[in-house]
Order: structure tokens, then sequence, then C-alpha cells
């Protein structure tokens, strides 16, 4: 069995917070302007949504992700 300094970190990274967080927000945004029916807002989420998986892979090529030099992961 491998031990826990072996795991990849599962997203616990700076990066994948960051990607997270802001495609949550986007969701957010993008429910309410359905409910209300403000159609160009949730195209403009949906575009957020991809806005933030774009973001999330260029702050991991930038150092920030689970296998990066700049982030230490924490043993649990």
């Amino acid at each position: 069995m491998s031990s826990v300094s072996e795991e990849p970190g599962h997203g616990h990274s700076p990066a994948a917070w960051t990607a997270v967080i802001v495609m949550l927000i986007a969701f957010s945004i993008g429910t309410v302007a359905f409910f209300f029916d403000v159609q160009w807002l949730v195209w403009a989420s949906a575009g957020l949504v991809i806005v933030g998986a774009i973001l999330g892979k260029i702050l991991s090529v930038a150092g920030y992700g689970a296998y990066s030099p700049r982030y230490a992961g924490k043993g649990h």
C-alpha cells in the first residue's frame, strides 16, 4: 500500500483551490441569473467557468500545482 507522502495531494494546492473557487462563484452567479432569466449573465458565467479552468492550469504550470516545487504539500 502507498503511504501518505506518496499521494499527489488530491487537489490541495493553490492552483486547484483558485480554480474551484472561481468556478463555484461562476456557477452560483449563473444559477441566480438563470432563475431571474438574465440570459447574458448566464452565458457570461459559463465563460467564467472556462476562465477558472484555464486559470487553474496556468497556476499549475507557473509552479502552484500539487507536483510543483513552489508548493510543499502538508501531510495529514
